[in-house]
């Protein structure tokens, strides 16, 4: 399971709520379609967000953060991520807890339907 950047508080899966039923001051849908849904995140300083679910994703960090990740086994992970930084993600259940005194703000793709394996470079 990969873990992600801070500002990662969706509340909204392809099985679950969607992200303005969910936490709406946390998520904007920018863009749908068949294909994808991009999401703008915030996260005000400190702030926690219970357990959710993430399809495979696309995530731009549009500001340097700092949070921790707790999965369902209890296992927690710490990151810090800069502005710019962009990264590939499986899908995943976690927690989230922003432990920036700053806001943390990223874009998802969110990618629907089967996603095929990566290809390692020849």
């Amino acid at each position: 399971m990969a873990f992600t950047g801070p500002g990662v508080s969706c509340n909204c899966t392809r099985h679950g709520p969607r992200p303005r039923e969910g936490r709406p001051e946390h998520c904007k849908v920018e863009f749908e379609n068949a294909q994808v849904r991009v999401l703008r995140w915030h996260n005000g300083p400190h702030e926690k967000v219970p357990m959710h679910e993430h399809p495979a994703y696309i995530q731009i960090n549009l500001t340097d953060g700092h949070g921790r990740f707790t999965l369902p086994d209890g296992t927690t992970k710490e990151v810090k991520t800069k502005a710019g930084q962009t990264s590939w993600n499986e899908p995943q259940k976690h927690s989230y807890e922003n432990l920036s005194d700053s806001e943390s703000e990223n874009i998802q793709v969110e990618l629907k339907g089967k996603v095929a394996a990566a290809k390692k470079p020849s």
